[in-house]
């Protein structure tokens, strides 16, 4: 009989992540899948459902405005129940550390279904950073039977623990959802060229400096240390900074009322998962507190400067692919402005190790879950591992 398994996400960020695992699912005649979302972010999910083809069988729209953390959880709690007595499943999968993977897990472990936690193991070790991140993703870890690590440093993390879980390494998935969106931006120019003509009008004399940021834990004083950073660096005339701004009003709100209206910021909405892509290709620096953002860009050999005081990802930090430059108004400005600065520099971010993934994390999910032989990724044998993923061509991303 064929595994039922019940994959549950609820944010763009998770859907990406989810996107390639779930159709490796559908194509193995060994599963049965079935897709509950949440219906958080209900735009952009959407935009990445369809980009890749899913349709969700559970759709619980539990957005609400402002909603609170402890309200959230209640409503997903009570929905994903349901569910679960409706499906019966074999295993649930969720993924990383989202109030909705946090839920589904627990929700899974009431009923005594097994869990599979996609991207498990990162850890910060301080609960406030990412908050509330860090907790959900320590609690998805506990109970969950499989622990799908993406690096041998996050299964040292989850070995260190004394966990219950088998732990396997995978690579992340992310990677494979950006090997399959930059293989198509590559075999396909007309949509290439469309995307670039619905970006902001670039100058491409000048480095382009691409920006993300959302953390909880920088509302308030944090973001408006941000947007004074980006300010001062506007200003400078030495680059031009494009800011895909999160829909969430305490990000929005700041962001607008800072930088809207000043010479060489582009603030433009949400961009769906092929233009963010191929933003990031065209970009010189990123500057994110995003964690898949800090997986993605070094495999388009960009530099990544981390608008976070830590990481769960010291695989980057190690590898040198990433830097932590916190939110300091001085010290993002500073960090920013050595790279414009230093071509040397910028380009030597290209020639380092990226130690998240080969494109295959999906494969090796699928074939632990049916119980099909496989070999985890070598992250093991880091810093000399170098994955073949992408060269950089004029700008773009070759596969």
């Amino acid at each position: 009989m064929p595994v039922r398994i019940v994959s549950i996400f609820g944010t763009r960020p998770e859907a990406i992540k989810m996107a390639p695992l779930v159709k490796r699912l559908e194509a193995d005649p060994d599963v049965q899948s079935v897709v509950c979302v949440t219906g958080q972010h209900r735009s952009m999910l959407k935009q990445v459902l369809d980009l890749f083809g899913i349709v969700p069988a559970h759709d619980l729209e539990v957005m609400t405005a402002n909603q609170s953390l402890n309200g959230l959880a209640s409503r997903l709690f009570a929905g994903l129940d349901d569910i679960l007595v409706a499906e019966q499943p074999d295993r649930v999968l969720v993924h990383g550390d989202t109030a909705t993977s946090m839920a589904g897990a627990l929700a899974a472990f009431h009923r005594r279904i097994p869990v599979g936690h996609v991207e498990a193991g990162l850890r910060t070790g301080n609960l406030m950073e990412p908050w509330p991140e860090e907790m959900n993703r320590r609690v998805v870890d506990v109970v969950s039977d499989l622990l799908f690590a993406p690096t041998a440093s996050s299964k040292a993390n989850l070995l260190a623990e004394a966990l219950s879980g088998q732990v396997i390494v995978t690579g992340n998935t992310v990677i494979d959802a950006l090997r399959l969106m930059c293989t198509r931006l590559d075999q396909d120019a007309p949509l290439r060229e469309a995307i670039d003509a619905r970006l902001p009008a670039i100058d491409p004399s000048l480095p382009l400096l691409l920006v993300t940021g959302h953390r909880r834990e920088s509302f308030g004083d944090g973001f408006d240390h941000i947007c004074a950073a980006l300010a001062t660096l506007a200003q400078t005339g030495k680059l031009q900074i494009v800011y895909p701004v999160h829909m969430n009003p305490n990000v929005r709100g700041p962001v607008l009322a800072a930088l809207d209206n000043i010479p060489n910021v582009f603030l433009t909405a949400p961009l769906e998962y092929p233009d963010f892509v191929r933003l990031m290709q065209r970009a010189s620096i990123v500057l994110t507190d995003s964690g898949g953002v800090q997986e993605e860009a070094p495999a388009l050999g960009k530099p990544v400067l981390v608008m976070r005081d830590v990481t769960e990802r010291p695989e980057a930090l190690a590898a040198g692919t990433v830097r932590l430059v916190g939110t300091e108004r001085d010290s993002i400005v500073r960090a920013v402005l050595e790279l414009v600065d230093n071509e040397q520099e910028r380009r030597a971010f290209a020639r380092r190790v990226n130690p998240y993934g080969d494109g295959h994390a999906s494969e090796r999910i699928v074939a632990a879950l049916t119980g099909k032989p496989f070999e985890a990724f070598p992250s093991d044998t880091l810093p000399g591992y170098r994955h073949p993923l992408f060269v950089l061509q004029g700008g773009t991303a070759s596969m």
